[in-house]
Order: structure tokens, then C-alpha cells, then sequence
């Protein structure tokens, strides 16, 4: 299973970015997806995350209201719109594929990493 991210780059506060992970290798509909943040000296944490169907989605209470996860499962992809990003939202973007799961929020439970996208939001 391979992942692909792509999107990432600098915007001002108050502005939008969407982030791509295109997945190749693997029968897609089966993963749920999920988006993770890594900013400089801290630990890697969850964002937001979509089940296989597109039914079900979480997300983390700092990009409530702001950012979207979705998938087009035809194109193997998942996207992350980001919208009023804030300069704390500025991190390496990593999309991430969970096998055996319905939906999840937990790092441990996801299978594959793709390479990661820069966000850098200036104040």
C-alpha cells in the first residue's frame, strides 16, 4: 500500500488550504483514512479520520467547524479541506490507512503512512 500527500504549502491566517492522499496498492473501500499532524518538537497526533463509506467522520476538537475530511472512493482518494487556519495549525500533514477497523481515532490502529505534506501558516 502506497499513499501519496499532496497539497500542503504556506498561507496566511484566516486561509484555506485542501490536502490530497491518493492510495495505490491496495483495495481502498476496505481502509478506513485518517489525517494526522506532526508539529516541530512535538508528538504526532490525530486530526480527522472517515470509515470506509464516508459515513462516519471524527475529528478533533481544535479543527471542529474548520476542516472536512472526505473521500471519493472511485479516485482512491481522501481529501482534507482546511479552512480558517490558524499559524497552531502549521505541522507535517500525514494521511494514514487503517485496515481492520470501521473508524478510528487512535495512531496505533493505522496500518500504512504516506510521506507527509508541510503546512505553515503565517500569522
Amino acid at each position: 500500500v502506497q499513499l501519496q500527500a499532496s497539497g500542503g504549502g504556506l498561507v496566511q491566517a484566516g486561509g484555506s488550504l485542501r490536502l490530497s492522499c491518493a492510495a495505490s496498492g491496495c483495495t481502498f473501500t476496505t481502509y478506513a483514512m485518517g489525517w494526522f499532524r506532526q508539529a516541530p518538537g512535538k508528538e504526532r497526533e490525530f486530526v480527522a479520520s472517515i470509515s470506509w463509506s464516508g459515513g462516519s467522520t471524527y475529528y478533533t476538537d481544535s479543527v471542529k467547524g474548520r476542516f472536512t475530511i472526505s473521500r471519493d472512493n472511485a479516485k482512491n482518494t481522501v481529501y482534507l479541506q482546511m479552512n480558517s487556519l490558524k499559524p497552531e495549525d502549521t505541522a507535517v500533514y500525514y494521511c494514514a490507512a487503517a485496515l481492520v477497523v470501521v473508524n478510528t481515532t487512535r495512531l496505533n490502529e493505522y496500518d500504512y503512512w504516506g510521506q507527509g505534506t508541510l503546512v505553515t501558516v503565517s500569522s
